[in-house]
Order: C-alpha cells, then structure tokens, then sequence
C-alpha cells in the first residue's frame, strides 16, 4: 500500500512549477489529489505563452499511481472555493491535506524598480492573488478537517527567513505566507492540525526551463548559459518532501526548523536546528540563506547573467 493510499488532498494552484510538481508527487504516493487553478484545456489563465493546465497536472497525479481531479477554481472569489469544498465534501466526506501554492505574480512583477516608482495597483492585485487567495481556500478549508481533528495545511512560499527579497510587493507575499502559516497553525493546534511554510530552491519550473532552452531530460545544458544553474532543482523535489511530511503520522512533533539545499520546513517560531533532521526519505540540514532563488533572480534579472 503506498503512504498516502486513501488520502484527501487538496493542491490549490497546481497548474505549473512547484504546484504541479508537488501534486505529482502526492499522487505518486498514492493520494487522491485535487488540482484547482484557473488554466484549463482550451482557456489557459496565463495566455498563450504559458499553456500548462490543471487538467496536465491532474493526468500526472494519475499516471504516477494517484487520483488526479481537475476543478477549475479562482481561489480570489469565494462563492468558486465554496463550491470546490463542497464537492470535496460530497464526493469524500472530509479533506486531509491543504497545499497553499497559489501564486499568479510573474506577470506583476516590478524587479529593479524602488518601492515608490511601483505601479500600486500591480502590487496590490499580487497581494490579492497571492495573500487573500491563501487566506479564503484554508477558511474553507479547515471545516473539512475538523470533525477528525487531523490535518495539515502546507504554504508554500520562497525563501526561508526574513532577508529582503529584492522586490518589495514580493517580499511582503513570501514573508506574509510563511507568518500565515504560523497564525493559522496557532489556531489550529487544540484541533490536531498542523500548518507550515514550506520553500523550494532554485526551481526548474516550465518557465524557467524554457528561458534557458532546455528541458528537464537535459537540464544540465543550461549551465553553459549560466553556470548557476547547476544549483536548480527538479519541481519533483520540493514534492516529495511535502509527500514524506504529509505521510509522517509524527509531523506535528517536528516543531523545529528544518532546511535542505534548496527546500525548508518552516516553523517561525522555534530555533535553527544544528543537528540534521530526517523526514521520510528526506534528509534536511541547514543551509545559508545567500543561496535564496529570488536574491538569484534579482541579480539575474538586473545583468543578464
């Protein structure tokens, strides 16, 4: 029987990058995974230029040995997340998993700009995207958890402290998720739920693997671009590790901050610990926070290197 055979689990923005990459995983472990987004077959949200669906992904979670269930949802209003609970709710009767990934920034995006030659209202509509939309899926969320007083919410953000990361609409998205996390998992502790932030490394989403013009079966040839790329990881990644913390009937106990190159789990309020921890078949140890994706990125961005 594979470790997550029989589980609920909701993937709220899984349409592309660490999204689909830890839905595919959940579904290699043998989940039943709802894929909601906004892009679907023949209506691809994002445009033309990024064609990735939650029905793609859905057929993913399947092909791997899960149940892969495409709903389309805007997670920005909530009569969608509504309706999208209360299927879950009729189909299966409760939910086990929440993963937090909706994002939809890259488009809002103001790199080399100080804060003050922003277009405000771009900033705002990230915060809307990227904020709110986490906060209205775990309100609706968190009732399909509590009569078994058993759960997990997984928010996943970019970096794992509290440095400046280069854009300050985006630093307040990243840093605002994993302080969501910690809020909510307050709240949520006397229920038997557990909530966390959790961050990939550099991550070799579709966008990035075609910016370098490579795919992921020759990767490694995007080093002679830019060697840095040698440091990306796999969407794969960050998905197993949340498959082993979705898995891990320990997980709550686990209440220190854990860190892999590339992936942390995050409890804001507890210490870095020295020793490596182990989740699963995933072994985390700290790392330093100056190999951050989005301090790359900016750099990146602003040379052309």
């Amino acid at each position: 029987m594979k470790p997550l055979e029989g589980k609920i689990i909701l993937v709220a923005g899984a349409t592309r990058g660490a999204g689909r990459g830890i839905a595919s995983m959940l579904g290699e472990a043998g989940a039943t995974v709802y894929c909601s987004g906004r892009s679907v077959k023949g209506a691809p949200a994002s445009g033309p230029s990024r064609p990735e669906t939650i029905d793609e992904t859905a057929e993913i979670v399947t092909e791997l040995g899960g149940i892969g269930i495409p709903v389309r949802t805007d997670h920005s209003k909530e009569e969608e997340v509504i309706a999208l609970m209360d299927r879950i709710q009729k189909d299966h009767g409760h939910l086990d998993v929440l993963v937090n990934d909706v994002w939809g920034g890259d488009a809002l995006m103001q790199w080399n700009l100080p804060f003050w030659e922003n277009d405000l209202s771009k900033g705002f509509q990230m915060m809307r995207q990227a904020i709110d939309t986490h906060i209205i899926t775990a309100k609706y969320a968190v009732p399909l958890m509590l009569p078994a007083k058993k759960g997990l919410i997984v928010e996943v953000t970019d970096g794992d402290g509290y440095f400046y990361r280069g854009q300050l609409f985006y630093d307040l998205v990243k840093t605002t998720v994993i302080r969501l996390a910690y809020d909510m998992s307050q709240d949520l502790e006397p229920h038997g739920i557990g909530a966390l932030a959790i961050t990939p490394g550099f991550l070799r989403s579709e966008a990035m693997l075609e910016h370098f013009g490579v795919t992921e079966s020759n990767w490694k040839d995007g080093t002679r671009v830019d060697p840095n790329f040698i440091a990306s990881e796999t969407p794969w990644f960050v998905g197993r590790a949340v498959a082993a913390l979705a898995a891990d009937p320990a997980v709550f106990e686990k209440e220190e901050k854990y860190s892999a190159p590339g992936t942390s789990l995050m409890n804001t309020d507890s210490p870095i610990v020295t020793e490596p921890g182990h989740i699963g078949e995933i072994t985390f140890v700290p790392r330093s926070p100056n190999t951050s994706t989005s301090r790359w990125m900016t750099n990146f961005i602003a040379t052309g290197n």
